[in-house]
């Protein structure tokens, strides 16, 4: 059996973790929650909440991660991979000519202004959209394009998005991705109950009462530069 390998590169902020929830709910699938994250972490030496937890549960050599976990085969079909594109630090990006990529976007609006929350300093490399602009350039410019897909889209109408993702990943569509029970997962990383707890009471693709949150001023002009990254890969994006 030849295992399809699917790097999802959100942001963070996003519903990614809800992907991840849905995913893991197909028959033929095993899903893996934010393999680079001890490698980035090591690498940047980034201030983050359960950050020893973290380089404690992960190997830590990215070139590892990528040949031991992301490009080995399964005994599924499917193995879909979480991944935050800020993660990608300091590693060769050939591997992702050989997965199938989805560059998963959000209004940095929200992004901004919930991970501003958690972490007060937010910076360009921190949301990764300017990287997820890159990477869409890079993967078209080899002849290997990426899906790009809008969580806002999703929230919209999920069956009609997730199954024309799964068409567009040559995979088939099945209805329980739609749903799953709350709570959390085996899968989950050890920095779940930091950034989780949103997700934990979802049982599928719900609109956050947070999602309206206030923009702080501070922000703005990392906003306003983001924007123009969003806009251009929502050009791309599977519509609703």
């Amino acid at each position: 059996m030849q295992t399809t390998h699917i790097c999802l590169w959100s942001s963070p902020r996003n519903i990614s973790t809800a992907m991840m929830y849905s995913f893991a709910q197909r028959p033929d699938t095993i899903v893996f929650d934010e393999p680079l994250y001890a490698h980035y972490l090591r690498v940047t030496n980034a201030e983050h909440p359960g950050k020893e937890e973290t380089l404690q549960s992960q190997e830590q050599d990215g070139e590892r991660v990528v040949q031991d976990i992301i490009l080995r085969e399964y005994n599924q079909p499917v193995a879909f991979f979480k991944q935050m594109t800020h993660h990608l630090v300091e590693l060769n990006e050939d591997f992702l000519l050989k997965v199938s990529n989805i560059i998963f976007i959000r209004d940095p609006k929200q992004i901004i202004s919930s991970y501003a929350e958690v972490i007060h300093d937010v910076t360009m490399r921190d949301i990764g959209m300017e990287k997820q602009w890159t990477l869409f350039n890079l993967l078209s410019e080899n002849n290997h394009p990426p899906v790009v897909l809008d969580s806002n889209e999703i929230l919209k109408d999920p069956e009609k998005v997730l199954g024309s993702l799964c068409e567009a990943l040559q995979i088939p569509f099945y209805k329980e991705m739609l749903h799953w029970q709350p709570g959390a997962r085996k899968e989950d990383g050890v920095w779940a109950k930091y950034w989780y707890n949103n997700v934990h009471r979802s049982t599928g693709f719900e609109k956050q009462k947070t999602s309206s949150r206030e923009l702080p001023g501070y922000l703005e002009p990392l906003y306003i530069e983001s924007k123009k990254y969003y806009d251009q890969l929502y050009q791309h994006s599977i519509k609703a």
